[in-house]
């Protein structure tokens, strides 16, 4: 007999269903991850039957699948799984009808893809209906809140229903491939770790940029800005990845724990300290990709706005491991190029013997986009005759995933791997409350700090890398930003 289980999918028809989780879905199923048991439900606000639904999603999956990996007949199973539920939040009877399409099915997850200020109401609903009980479980989609009082409100209010071990915070960041290889990387390779320290490492950089403006996401954007949007979640689970200590062993709790001791060692920044420390911008008009583009408050309709979307910082890790080691961290909208990666910069050798060749120091960088793969840079002796002995020229080892598992392979979607592991109840991918509350706490004393100050983010041509400020931010300590 087939195990019954049900996927519940609240805010149905929103952008992240469509480009993101039916698609996920779908490719999982395809591969024979997912059990024959599952149903998936949606449920959102819109008056829609079921065949609708299906054809919403099959739109979404065509949208996203490339024409060689949609398959009819796999489509065609995938939508057997499908059924909707149309209804308001604030409904009662939207629960009754959801409770009577899950029907027996007792393992029940419910995927709150909606505005955080229905998360509360939707938990209460199910509650009502007796859906929350043990193994029903949750997952969060960011953003928590928008400070550390907001973001407990939250978690407190979700708590109610569901327990800490029942509550997935996704991160989709967590499910990158390359994000995954880190972890290999540190922890499954013996040449790393004598030198991933303060005395081999002279700075990490990690950089998010994105080439595109706010496009549709103006309300949402400005209300949160690059800091709340960006840092907060995504570039400080990337740092804590790179600066954590080795966990005892892969568990969730290990490996969340070992994160958790990284964000409560982040030095916090005074307000003194945030002129050299921090920096805000916002993006004027100017030319990206070629093409004349808007300012950011021209894309919003021409109001003002203080909201910036270009933060970088300079973090520091208050422990033996990293005393000293700064971590330079930037994200922004319209800046020259998409790009994720994080960059570790070993320092130079202590003595060189090839006289008056230029030596660079190691560097290894790790990307997530656009493409995922990861280089080390060695100095290598070029293969030539000369006079004056060694010529030495700088060389990457790389590992490209396109070329080590073949250009045919299907890059996989960061939500596959994360719906996967939830589905399978495996929370090591997932944020806890507590690092989900430190990451804020630290973030909000440097927004709260920059109100105080009172001063408007510093504006940039759209096209560049941010403002010129963003450049000192490095230059104090005599480096310079990878591009």
């Amino acid at each position: 007999m087939t195990d019954r289980s049900a996927l519940i999918i609240h805010g149905a028809t929103g952008d992240l269903a469509r480009r993101m989780l039916y698609p996920s879905l779908y490719f999982l199923d395809m591969d024979g991850l997912i059990s024959d048991g599952l149903t998936i439900i949606g449920h959102a606000r819109s008056d829609m039957s079921r065949d609708a639904f299906i054809d919403t999603v099959e739109r979404a999956v065509r949208d996203r699948a490339e024409e060689r990996f949609f398959d009819a007949e796999v489509f065609r199973r995938f939508a057997s799984r499908l059924d909707y539920c149309p209804g308001d939040a604030s409904d009662p009877e939207t629960f009754g009808r959801l409770a009577g399409l899950i029907g027996d099915a007792d393992n029940r997850m419910f995927y709150l893809s909606t505005s955080p200020a229905l998360y509360a109401p939707i938990a209460r609903g199910l509650a009502a209906q007796g859906l929350t009980a043990d193994p029903a479980r949750v997952i969060l989609e960011k953003p928590i809140g928008k400070s550390r009082a907001t973001c407990e409100a939250i978690n407190a209010a979700i708590a109610q229903h569901f327990s800490e071990q029942r509550t997935f915070r996704i991160d989709h960041y967590l499910g990158k491939e390359a994000v995954q290889n880190l972890i290999a990387l540190r922890f499954a390779n013996a040449i790393f770790e004598p030198i991933w320290n303060r005395h081999g490492i002279e700075q990490v950089q990690i950089t998010v940029a994105e080439s595109l403006g706010v496009e549709d996401r103006f309300d949402y954007y400005d209300e949160y800005g690059a800091t709340r949007d960006m840092i907060q979640n995504h570039l400080l689970q990337l740092l804590c990845l790179t600066a954590m200590e080795p966990p005892a062993n892969m568990r969730p709790e290990s490996l969340r724990s070992e994160k958790v001791k990284v964000l409560r060692s982040l030095r916090p920044i005074r307000d003194a300290d945030l002129p050299l420390r921090t920096v805000r911008g916002q993006y004027q008009a100017g030319v990206s990709e070629g093409v004349s583009v808007p300012s950011y408050v021209e894309d919003g309709g021409g109001g003002p706005s203080d909201t910036e979307t270009f933060a970088a910082i300079c973090a520091h890790i208050d422990n033996w491991r990293w005393q000293g080691v700064p971590f330079y961290m930037r994200t922004g909208k319209r800046l020259a190029a998409r790009t994720s990666q994080i960059v570790v910069q070993f320092r130079d050798v202590p003595h060189s013997i090839f006289g008056a060749s230029q030596l660079m120091a190691n560097r290894l960088t790790i990307r997530l986009q656009p493409q995922e793969e990861i280089s080390l840079l060695l100095m290598n002796k070029t293969p030539t005759l000369s006079r004056g002995g060694y010529e030495l020229k700088p060389l990457s080892l790389n590992l490209s995933l396109s070329d080590a598992f073949g250009s045919q392979a299907r890059r996989r979607i960061a939500y596959e791997r994360l719906l996967l592991e939830a589905l399978n109840n495996s929370s090591a991918l997932f944020v806890r409350r507590d690092e989900a509350e430190a990451a804020w706490a630290w973030i909000d004393r440097i927004i709260d700090g920059w109100a105080r100050r009172g001063e408007p983010p510093a504006p940039y041509p759209a096209g560049g890398w941010g403002p010129s400020s963003a450049f000192g931010l490095t230059e104090r300590n005599r480096h310079s930003w990878f591009e």
